[in-house]
């Protein structure tokens, strides 16, 4: 790489050498590492405004406390390229979420500054917290554990979870509120407005800075300082605010709002937080894309992730293709769910934080009323969607496959168990790419086909996506599930009428004699591939698309094992317990003997890289399929011959 980092920022590989900085070069080196994160980014891709705008609380939180020795968690890990920075990867971050590079996320088998594997949101409280009791059972009085989340990610249930346990388990835990009213969306909810009037509210900040001086000099009270300052603090909130600060009412002392940007200041306020005991929270207003004109003043969902961008003008590199390229699956949702809203009135819209993501931002738009993004809130989701449902409505549930898993126990006990109309359309079904293993959507069609009372498809393209969404939003059609991939489909003419699809009904899309290859999904294109190589092979490869894991397609499948005695099944999804599993146990039922081999995710955790890349390596790419394809026929003529 050509790209250089500033004089400072040269000079350190982990934050033992940034600890050398006399405190008024600080200053310098957030920006040489901003610059450095921009130059970086801006022709490698990647998350980008969550980082920029942790540069000094970054800088402040490694130069004061004594990584990896005190715990530092990271919430999500959008933000930690300046952590992976300064702690040892900034020769290898050119790397970062590309096939075999490092992660985008902190990974705790790629360093021992990485104490707590992160990718899904608000895991980092309960996570400190677990640290911070294991420290005091172990004695390391010493040791400190900090917890850096977002207002965004601070609307989960987890988070508070993590806060209502954490203030009555005496324990040395600071969590460090990073204030920037966004998550990757705007954020929503009454706890973004109650943060938005802590911030605002020129009374209660004037009653902290006098209790913050007062803890600055908190040596001239003696022994008992502590407790003399904290029956200053309180009398004085008592008397001017007259209410409860809601992270004091979980018992822990609130430090805040601060400037977040102030690196200096930040350095000494987390050197005397040191030296209090017990839960804490320091609040730091921040700005998301700091330092980087065009992502300060601009789009922030566009700037959390921009992919390549010219870092002078603010220009995103967009490839301007020949021809008219196929939709993202995600968008042929958004203004399919718009088009079916139109002429039936009980559809309604909810996301978890990801309405652009998903493209409900569309419904959200054309129809407000009827359209939800409730924050950072999976399990809320589903069970306000069952809510819906018991009233004759038909919400449809848009959460990306990974997220879903978090809700996992809301599905089977608010919605299937009692038989509910809700649909569930999982975004990011599959191999979902760089984001690496938190972010593929792997295990939904096993964990979704287990459930009774429900029906588990995956579209082969558009069109399907389309006519799959119109039969699910028909009467007394229970809980239904859609997922399908990150990315584009095969259609360019996908616009079409839609139509009711039989559910557990799929369909053979070419004959053969030799052997069989059912697909479920989006990956049954490639397939369609791998059977036109078969043929220039003179292989005669039947090629079904199953569209439902469940209710599995009987008829069909005592088509396939009356006539062949070789099939693969392929699926984007784990093979253990997905559809190749339910075409096995159909097999074992019904007492077919045939040699099957499942082609999916295999029982590991897939790393980052492009689809394409991932597909490869797990074996149902085109190629891994015609492979597979050969070596049974292969076999199957080894043994006539024999």
């Amino acid at each position: 790489m050509d790209i250089k980092p500033g004089p400072l920022l040269s000079t350190i590989e982990i934050p033992d050498d940034l600890k050398k900085l006399k405190e008024d070069q600080l200053p310098q080196l957030c920006d040489e590492l901003r610059q450095y994160i921009i130059d970086i980014v801006s022709v490698k891709g990647g998350h980008f405004g969550a980082s920029l705008g942790v540069v000094e609380l970054t800088v402040a939180l490694h130069y004061i406390f004594n990584t990896p020795y005190d715990q530092l968690v990271w919430d999500v890990g959008h933000q930690a390229y300046g952590h992976k920075i300064l702690t040892g990867r900034k020769n290898v971050f050119h790397t970062n979420r590309i096939y075999k590079g490092i992660s985008g996320f902190p990974k705790r088998k790629e360093s021992n500054y990485d104490t707590f594997g992160v990718g899904h949101s608000s895991t980092s409280i309960s996570a400190a917290l677990g640290m911070a009791v294991a420290s005091r059972y172990k004695g390391e009085k010493d040791r400190q554990h900090i917890a850096v989340i977002g207002d965004g990610a601070m609307t989960a249930g987890l988070a508070f979870e993590g806060l209502n346990h954490g203030g009555v388990a005496n324990s040395n835990l600071l969590v460090v509120l990073n204030d920037n009213c966004m998550s990757i969306d705007p954020n929503v909810g009454a706890l973004k407005e109650y943060l938005t009037d802590i911030t605002t509210s020129h009374t209660y900040n004037k009653v902290k800075d006098e209790v913050w001086k007062l803890l600055g000099k908190i040596s001239k009270f003696g022994p008992n300082a502590q407790e003399i300052a904290s029956k200053i603090e309180n009398g004085i909130k008592a008397t001017m605010l007259k209410q409860s600060n809601l992270f004091e009412s979980l018992k822990f002392r609130y430090f805040g709002p601060v400037d977040g940007h102030d690196v200096v200041r930040l350095a000494k306020i987390m050197e005397d937080l040191k030296d209090i005991p017990g839960p804490k929270i320091l609040h730091c207003l921040t700005v998301k894309g700091k330092g980087y004109k065009f992502s300060e003043e601009g789009n922030q969902t566009v700037w959390h992730s921009p992919g390549l961008f010219n870092k002078d003008t603010g220009e995103i590199v967009k490839v301007v293709p020949a021809q008219p390229q196929p939709p993202r699956y995600q968008d042929v949702f958004g203004h399919t769910i718009v088009e079916l809203a139109e002429k039936n009135s009980k559809i309604m819209g909810i996301t978890p934080a990801m309405p652009s993501g998903c493209s409900l931002n569309m419904m959200m738009k054309a129809m407000p009323d009827r359209a939800f993004d409730v924050g950072i809130a999976e399990q809320h989701a589903v069970t306000f969607s069952a809510g819906l449902a018991t009233q004759g409505l038909v919400p449809f549930c848009n959460i990306y496959s990974s997220f879903m898993q978090r809700a996992y126990d809301q599905v089977i006990h608010d919605v299937a168990l009692q038989n509910l109309n809700v649909v569930f359309c999982l975004d990011r079904g599959g191999l979902a790419g760089s984001d690496g293993a938190t972010h593929h959507g792997a295990y939904d069609l096993a964990y979704m086909r287990c459930i009774p009372n429900m029906t588990v498809s995956a579209p082969m393209n558009e069109e399907e996506l389309r006519n799959l969404m119109y039969t699910a939003q028909q009467e007394d059609m229970g809980a239904f599930v859609i997922r399908y991939p990150r990315g584009n489909g095969v259609m360019t003419d996908w616009k079409k009428p839609m139509k009711a699809i039989p559910v557990g009904k799929g369909r053979k899309l070419r004959d053969g004699k030799d052997i069989a290859i059912l697909t479920i999904g989006h990956i049954g294109n490639l397939a369609i591939d791998a059977c036109n190589n078969l043929a220039k092979q003179g292989i005669e490869a039947a090629h079904y698309d199953m569209r439902f894991a469940k209710p599995i397609d009987e008829m069909l499948l005592h088509e396939v094992f009356s006539k062949f005695d070789k099939v693969i099944t392929v699926e984007d999804g784990c093979i253990v317990g997905g559809m190749g599993s339910a075409v096995v146990e159909f097999m074992s039922s019904n007492g077919y003997m045939a040699h099957v081999k499942r082609l999916g995710i295999p029982d590991s955790f897939v790393d980052h890289g492009e689809q394409k890349e991932l597909y490869a390596e797990c074996g149902y790419d085109a190629q891994g399929i015609f492979n597979c394809a050969v070596e049974l026929i292969a076999e199957k003529r080894n043994v006539m011959v024999s």
